[in-house]
């Protein structure tokens, strides 16, 4: 992070290592998002990650899961353009139906997660790729709580 005179600002320090102070909740939330990715398109995976992430704040998760898509072929103005998905044209209908389950999905509190998102989702998705949707989204939700809270930082580049 920059000022406007171009110096450079630390992130916070970390508060919490929950892999160190809580070993097991830490390996299940490993195996929770081994899991949760089964059968998910890992392109589509990554994007509903950077989203999830985006919306949350979480700077960790969105370094690590915008670095896995380029890594995995998505494209970087896909990428950048994630906050304002519905401005573009650069997504699939099967993509957009995610991302929206995804800001349902993540952001409850504003209206839980709507019948028509839910069945637009249910309309691009087999029942069982669904469920493996929903369960993605809820683990990143997860990880981002994880990230958010213990003031997780990407690594300097």
């Amino acid at each position: 992070m920059t000022t406007n005179d171009n110096a450079t600002v630390s992130a916070p320090e970390q508060r919490i290592s929950l892999p160190d102070l809580a070993p097991e909740f830490y390996r299940a939330m490993i195996a929770l998002d081994r899991a949760a990715q089964q059968g998910v398109d890992p392109v589509l995976a990554e994007l509903v990650k950077v989203h999830a992430s985006m919306l949350n704040g979480c700077s960790f998760c969105i370094d690590m899961h915008a670095t896995d898509a380029l890594k995995n072929g998505e494209q970087n103005h896909r990428l950048l353009s994630l906050p304002a998905w519905r401005e573009t044209s650069w997504f699939t209908a099967e993509e957009r139906a995610a991302l929206a389950l995804t800001e349902s999905v993540t952001l409850l509190t504003q209206g839980h997660v709507p019948d028509a998102v839910y069945q637009e989702a249910a309309e691009h998705f087999e029942q069982a790729e669904l469920a493996q949707l929903i369960a993605l989204i809820i683990a990143i939700n997860s990880w981002n709580r994880i990230g958010v809270t213990s003031r997780l930082s990407p690594a300097a580049k």
